[in-house]
């Protein structure tokens, strides 16, 4: 009896914990008014603000704005070390299970509300949502990013616990990732997505981040409201207008009348360095992991052979491309993963010991273009988006190969058809800019077989085909399938990091792909703007958080 007492007692202090909690959430007082922040990215307009179908710059920005994770990284810190909890609260441990699995239990904010969304008030976001998220980021039909989640199961334990269960054990620097406020970590509301469906998700995002989606006008942008409810503290802000204007003058013209608070620009020196001149603004540079690499699709003549594409290799000049985005902004790389950014990056010394740093040589380029049988090289067509960032460098890429025969004949789309075409398996190179969390990631996004576009088993960003193809002509399918697999499972950090390095070794081998260079973000903004958070190391662009401010 007395211990079903003390039991009792503790739910008890539990229940009333949580009340407090729930009507501290219920009874936050309207904060004084804020300004409204006005954003312009360099896009034209949005893909999908449906959390797990966000994969475009200007589409995860303002998922981040809407959504949450169970973890988060620390504003303007992407990288492993700054993970923190989010709407868990504490970064969870893993245990060894008997039968080998390996288990993580997440426990989660109580008194956490989504935002309200057509009539409905919104509702305490509890375990139930967490793991309706969780599936649904595992699910290929209904994300972008299920690929991250293979081998993994979601259980809600109770009201507040979450737990995962992997079938081979993992690191926690690949873990935690996953399960942090990007891609497929963010949670969404379940009720609001059964009640709804899909279809109106994507443009109506209900999740539990400081700002609540008013309404999307397609091609002009996304209006976003304080919520008062934010388990962080109600945003000084009042809210966030997120603009879409692909013509970088008419965004420049509309920071200049005070029309736009922050305006995105080009990845480029010069830019940032024209915008610092003018009265009354003020350029970041910004460092990133952000990578640009050059994908040679093999199934695509005559790129399905070494030595043309090896050819394509000595003929890009690194250098060119440092000049055009600048030193400030940009750096070269020698391998996918960028060293100094990330661990596991080769530095240009080891992959010199290879002989695989493909240094920009035209006579070496135009001898292997002769021994592949195309002395007089070849014409290709191929396309870019409208982004600044990807038609400089095709424009680039476009004069160098011209310099050993090859005619690359350039078309231009908008950058959401430019995404879309280029996962249809249309274009022969693909320029691809992105930053990812680690190794793992990057190497089984852009190099596992299961990654194919429109092949693979789940399909994913592997231009190249490496996993599909011969990609040598010695008659075998070439892969690092097995490379890639075996760093996941290491469990010594030293083992991990070799196996990834050798992958990385084996696609310079086969020159799957060529590593170009970094490059970071410029954005102008008025020196009104507090961000209120240093900036260490950022993709995609800054986002307002509930302490930024704008001075009046």
């Amino acid at each position: 009896m007395q211990k079903k007492k003390v039991l009792f007692s503790k739910k008890l202090v539990m229940a009333l914990v949580i009340m407090i909690m729930l009507s501290f959430s219920f009874i936050q007082a309207p904060v004084a008014d804020g300004q409204v922040m006005r954003l312009a990215c360099k896009y034209g307009d949005s893909r999908s603000l449906d959390a797990h179908r966000a994969t475009g710059s200007q589409d995860r920005l303002v998922v981040g704005l809407v959504f949450n994770g169970l973890l988060r990284y620390q504003p303007g810190n992407l990288s492993a070390d700054a993970i923190e909890p989010d709407l868990a609260i504490a970064v969870p441990s893993p245990k060894i299970l008997a039968d080998g699995r390996q288990q993580w239990v997440f426990k989660l904010r109580p008194g956490v509300m989504t935002h309200p969304y057509d009539g409905n008030p919104g509702y305490e976001l509890t375990s139930e949502d967490v793991v309706y998220s969780l599936r649904r980021a595992a699910d290929p039909k209904r994300s972008s990013f299920a690929v991250d989640y293979s081998g993994m199961t979601f259980e809600a334990v109770d009201k507040y616990t979450v737990q995962v269960t992997v079938d081979q054990p993992i690191s926690a620097f690949l873990f935690l990732p996953k399960f942090a406020n990007r891609g497929g970590g963010l949670i969404v509301a379940k009720k609001a997505v059964e009640e709804k469906g899909n279809d109106w998700f994507k443009t109506h995002p209900v999740g539990t981040g400081p700002f609540v989606f008013e309404r999307y006008i397609p091609r002009e942008k996304v209006v976003l409201t304080r919520n008062a409810r934010y388990f962080r503290g109600a945003p000084k802000l009042a809210g966030v207008e997120w603009y879409y204007m692909p013509n970088v003058s008419s965004r420049e013209m509309a920071l200049q009348k005070g029309e736009l608070d922050v305006i995105e620009g080009p990845k480029e020196q010069a830019w940032g360095e024209k915008l610092a001149k003018m009265p009354g603004v003020v350029v970041d540079f910004i460092n990133s992991a952000e990578t640009i690499t050059a994908h040679f699709n093999m199934t695509v003549k005559p790129l399905d052979q070494l030595k043309v594409r090896q050819a394509i290799c000595y003929a890009i000049n690194r250098k060119e491309f440092v000049a055009v985005y600048g030193p400030d902004v940009s750096s070269e790389i020698y391998s996918v993963v960028p060293v100094g950014r990330m661990i596991a990056g080769l530095t240009k010394q080891e992959v010199a010991k290879e002989n695989l740093v493909y240094d920009y040589n035209l006579a070496k380029a135009k001898k292997l273009l002769a021994e592949a049988g195309y002395p007089k090289g070849f014409k290709l067509d191929v396309f870019t988006s409208e982004s600044t960032t990807y038609k400089r460098a095709y424009e680039l890429l476009q004069a160098q190969l011209r310099r050993i025969g090859i005619d690359v004949k350039l078309s231009v789309v908008d950058h959401s058809t430019f995404h879309a075409r280029i996962r249809q398996n249309l274009n022969p190179i693909v320029f691809y800019a992105c930053m990812r969390p680690n190794p793992d990631v990057i190497l089984t996004q852009f190099y596992s077989s299961a990654a194919i576009v429109v092949t693979g088993k789940k399909a994913k960003t592997n231009f190249s085909h490496i996993g599909g193809v011969d990609a040598d002509g010695d008659g075998k399918i070439d892969s690092v399938d097995d490379l890639i697999v075996k760093a996941r499972l290491a469990s010594d950090p030293n083992q991990q990091v070799a196996l990834w390095k050798e992958a990385q070794l084996e696609l310079l081998r086969k020159a799957v792909s060529y590593p170009v260079i970094t490059v970071g973000y410029l954005f102008a903004r008025s020196p009104k703007v507090e961000w209120g958070y240093k900036m260490v190391i950022i993709t995609d662009g800054p986002n307002p958080t509930e302490v930024t401010t704008i001075n009046k």
